[in-house]
């Protein structure tokens, strides 16, 4: 297994205290109808009492196949949709005392949900689909400041222009009036970029911005990511299910299977030594570029089960090769760090 290295020098989660964002048993759960007006006759379970943290200056990387939940998280944690249940706790910044208090920003709303649409921002997949092609690229960035009641016109387009600039669209002058059938995918890509830190957020939660572009598009929207990061002190969750991108963005790296997260650590320690037989499997699949490299076979069962109402027992089992009785008759195994912050649910570890 080969994965190129390149992880960016963000400050060590370790020297704060206090989590930007603690995620507690967060669970998103889609109802089914067989019609209009019955009630749900089963729920798909999207995300299932989901817990981590996640530091100032890091960035947090969530790595699985379609379908498993990732992306709901990420639209759950800036509020794009409602918990079934949990809680998602945030930094407070208005603590009087000095100190750093965490928020539940569940029940948000009125004032405050746009008080923390400042703080927490989101960079979408498809740079196609998330912009409107009616509307220019000035009117795209500054909208945010507009709904904020950010600045004066003048000074919303000189901020619109330096923003431009440090995403690397350069010269701004030319790309301020541009509509994004004019741009190429990579320059939507930063576009996008440039509208989710206009108005300065701590918090971004980023749905695999580089799948849709082509290698050398990618390879630059994570330098400036990673480049940004630095400069401007921002907080990432990162959404990809490409562990070479994971690698170069993220200093940890959750996987999570059919809604669960099944192991997480740091993301050397977690490609180097994985304990869960999914995150082993995941790996096995990464290609080499050397072609006489001999990988272990890819050692799992079947395909991916639907999540809808799943048994309670480990939501690996079937598909697992090291499974036991003890895993279909237990309920889904909890989170266990197995040293260093190394966490897996497994009872087979």
């Amino acid at each position: 297994m080969t994965v190129s290295s390149g992880l960016p020098d963000i400050p060590s989660a370790a020297g704060s205290p206090t989590p930007l964002v603690r995620v507690e048993s967060l669970t998103k759960l889609f109802p089914m109808s067989r019609g209009l007006f019955r009630r749900p006759s089963a729920h798909i379970h999207a995300v299932d009492d989901v817990s981590f943290e996640l530091f100032e200056g890091e960035s947090f990387g969530l790595v699985g196949e379609s379908g498993c939940g990732k992306t709901t998280i990420g639209k759950l944690l800036v509020k794009l949709m409602e918990p079934t249940g949990g809680r998602i706790l945030f930094q407070d910044d208005r603590d009087t005392a000095g100190g750093q208090t965490l928020t539940d920003i569940v029940d948000t709303s009125g004032k405050d949900l746009k008080e923390f649409r400042r703080k927490a921002q989101m960079i979408f997949q498809d740079p196609y689909e998330s912009m409107n092609p009616r509307r220019t690229i000035f009117d795209t960035i500054a909208e945010p400041l507009s709904v904020q009641g950010i600045g004066s016109p003048p000074e919303r387009m000189d901020k619109v222009r330096d923003l431009l600039e440090l995403v690397g669209l350069t010269p701004a002058s030319t790309m301020l009036f541009r509509y994004p059938h004019e741009l190429s995918g990579g320059q939507r890509q930063r576009v996008a970029i440039a509208r989710a830190l206009v108005v300065e957020p701590t918090f971004v939660v980023a749905d695999e911005p580089t799948s849709m572009l082509d290698v050398s598009f990618s390879t630059s929207i994570m330098h400036l990511m990673s480049g940004l990061a630095r400069q401007l002190g921002v907080t990432y969750l990162y959404i990809t299910h490409d562990l070479a991108v994971a690698r170069y963005m993220c200093q940890r790296i959750a996987v999570m299977y059919l809604g669960k997260i099944v192991e997480l650590a740091e993301t050397e320690e977690l490609l180097s030594n994985p304990l869960h037989p999914y995150t082993r499997a995941l790996l096995s699949a990464v290609p080499s570029p050397d072609p006489a490299h001999q990988r272990d076979p890819v050692n799992i069962l079947g395909d991916v089960s639907a999540p809808v109402n799943p048994h309670p027992r480990c939501r690996f089992h079937d598909r697992c090769p090291m499974a036991a009785p003890q895993c279909y008759v237990e309920s889904h195994p909890p989170m266990e760090d197995h040293g260093g912050g190394h966490l897996v649910a497994c009872y087979r570890v």
